[in-house]
């Protein structure tokens, strides 16, 4: 080679040294070197009467998929994050159903669900989830959620039956222990979602309250939401029983219902009032009812911010402004951080090895934290094993955890009159 020619050898040369580096940098910064985002869903109600319960489980599962990221993502898939996509069931069973279908024609790449607040839109969402192989996560009671051989449906809490078995005598004897007499006659005023149906089909069926000495003297139903609650309290006055399972669903229904109690004559500790479910704690019902009319009502909850959840109880605060730890904010986040655990088991972000996974999930760590019991594990049905109940009372105008003793953070009253 001429000597004329070295300078443009050498200007060719690192022309292409220089690409060569640039090449191995731009590699390097793709995107494609990073693990891909793992989506899981959230559906619940966002409109109609449920939507304020909706919408702060939107927060709580948001704030869990934070900091399921915050701590590293999926270690199992290289730190993989979670990302999640929200649906709204809307206000009725046809319009979960439809939501659903879009949500898994939608996104065929989601690996995992949770969902759907009350039982009878997650039996209509777990029948298109079961299709699609897409494990979901639910805090529904009822016991058909369960019951129906599905591989894919999850729940966490325990069912209609269990609530139903365990809590009349625990009830009873938490008014023995504060030496109030026993009830002999109750009263059932309920609405018709599958929750509260759960809840007292298996008293009725087994003849539960009747073994007990309990028959009961008033049976009413109403389809929610309610626009009149005069009827239904004038029949409970009527047949003056001692005891009142008083089973709604909706905010406003629970607001009216109490109101027309004391309108009667039997709130403020007159009648013992017991609820099924999370409508009757929620902190919206002390925004429609003065405090006093509500003291010393209780409810059972398969949930609830018990002692040592105080940390996460603030940070929840900040983002949805509720004032303590309900049931769908609760479970919310901790399906969550469930889905992680599992996709941290089944290694891959497939939805059928997480269904898989979920089956063999067995922990006392994590997401177990977050659940009644201190366990996470599930039966062949997908029923929580280690479910339990607890009893929340509604004391000074907050509804706190009265039962078990290990988990409450108040002593619980039971009216004597």
């Amino acid at each position: 080679m001429s000597l004329k020619n070295l300078p443009k050898r050498r200007a060719v040369l690192a022309a292409l040294a220089g690409g060569a580096l640039f090449g191995t940098a731009a590699f390097a910064q793709t995107p494609a070197a990073r693990p891909a985002p793992v989506k899981i869903a959230l559906i619940v109600p966002l409109s109609g009467p449920w939507s304020k319960q909706g919408k702060v489980m939107e927060i709580a599962a948001k704030l869990a998929v934070e900091h399921v990221n915050r701590d590293g993502g999926i270690k199992a898939l290289g730190g993989a994050p979670l990302t999640l996509v929200v649906f709204d069931t809307g206000d009725s069973v046809e319009r979960a159903k439809n939501a659903a279908q879009r949500m898994v024609a939608e996104h065929p790449d989601l690996v995992g669900a949770t969902g759907s607040y009350l039982s009878s839109f997650t039996l209509a969402v777990s029948e298109v989830t079961e299709r699609a192989e897409l494990p979901i996560i639910t805090l529904s009671y009822s016991d058909l959620l369960t019951s129906r051989g599905f591989k894919y449906i999850f729940q966490s809490s325990a069912n209609g039956v269990r609530l139903a078995e365990e809590s009349m005598p625990i009830l009873l004897e938490l008014a023995k222990s504060q030496g109030a007499k026993a009830p002999t006659r109750v009263g059932i005023v309920m609405d018709s979602t599958a929750a509260s149906v759960a809840f007292v089909k298996p008293m009725k069926e087994s003849g539960m309250l009747e073994k007990l000495g309990l028959p009961i003297v008033v049976d009413e139903t109403f389809t929610p939401p309610l626009a009149n609650a005069t009827p239904l309290i004038q029949r409970v006055r009527a047949a003056r029983p001692d005891f009142l399972f008083l089973l709604p669903t909706a905010i406003s229904d629970t607001a009216l219902l109490v109101q027309k109690l004391n309108e009667f004559g039997m709130g403020r500790g007159r009648l013992p009032v017991v609820s099924n479910g999370a409508a009757m704690g929620d902190p919206d019902v002390v925004a429609n009812v003065a405090p006093e009319l509500l003291e010393g009502v209780m409810t059972v909850v398969a949930n609830w911010g018990v002692k040592g959840q105080e940390q996460l109880a603030a940070e929840l605060n900040a983002r949805t402004g509720e004032p303590w730890l309900t049931q769908h904010v609760l479970c919310a986040y901790g399906h969550v951080q469930t889905l992680a655990a599992g996709l941290e088991l089944a290694g891959k972000a497939d939805r059928r090895a997480l269904g898989a996974a979920l089956h063999r999930l067995d922990t006392t760590e994590g997401p177990a934290k977050y659940f009644t019991g201190g366990r996470v594990r599930f039966d062949e049905q997908g029923h929580r094993i280690d479910a339990s109940l607890l009893v929340v009372q509604w004391q000074g105008g907050k509804a706190v955890t009265v039962y078990p003793p290990a988990a409450a953070v108040a002593a619980p009253i039971w009216p004597k009159n």
